[in-house]
């Protein structure tokens, strides 16, 4: 899953990064975006609860209630990309979203992190 996420952040983030060409219609942009947005969305939302220890399940259940803000922002931002006049906000929102869910799979290799820590006995 963690595979795909990446790679479905990295086109996008591609295609945000990316000058438009010329000859491209900006209706095409825009549902370009819109489908690797949709991409990003459904790996996102593939993932699961992990946490076997109570006090990550308290972290995991936070990280949790995370991705489904950014979910709801997706949901949010999916017509936005289609219907916003300036193509430079779309590229600006979705940027710091990309940017937000960055962040919130590092929290999630955290926990994964902090659970093999625990099962291995740490380092003390």
């Amino acid at each position: 899953m963690e595979d795909r996420l990446a790679h479905s952040m990295a086109e996008l983030a591609q295609l945000l990064d990316a000058p438009r060409q010329s000859g491209t219609a900006l209706g095409n942009w825009r549902w370009t975006v819109r489908q690797r947005l949709a991409a990003v969305r459904d790996d996102l939302a593939h993932e699961s609860g992990f946490a076997t220890n109570g006090w990550l399940m308290a972290r995991e259940g936070h990280v949790l209630r995370e991705r489904n803000s950014l979910l709801h922002r997706m949901a949010t931002l999916s017509p936005f990309v289609l219907e916003t006049p300036d193509p430079d906000d779309v590229r600006h929102d979705l940027r710091r979203l990309l940017a937000d869910v960055t962040h919130h799979r590092q929290r999630i290799h955290d926990l994964v992190y902090d659970e093999v820590e625990i099962e291995l006995g740490g380092s003390e």
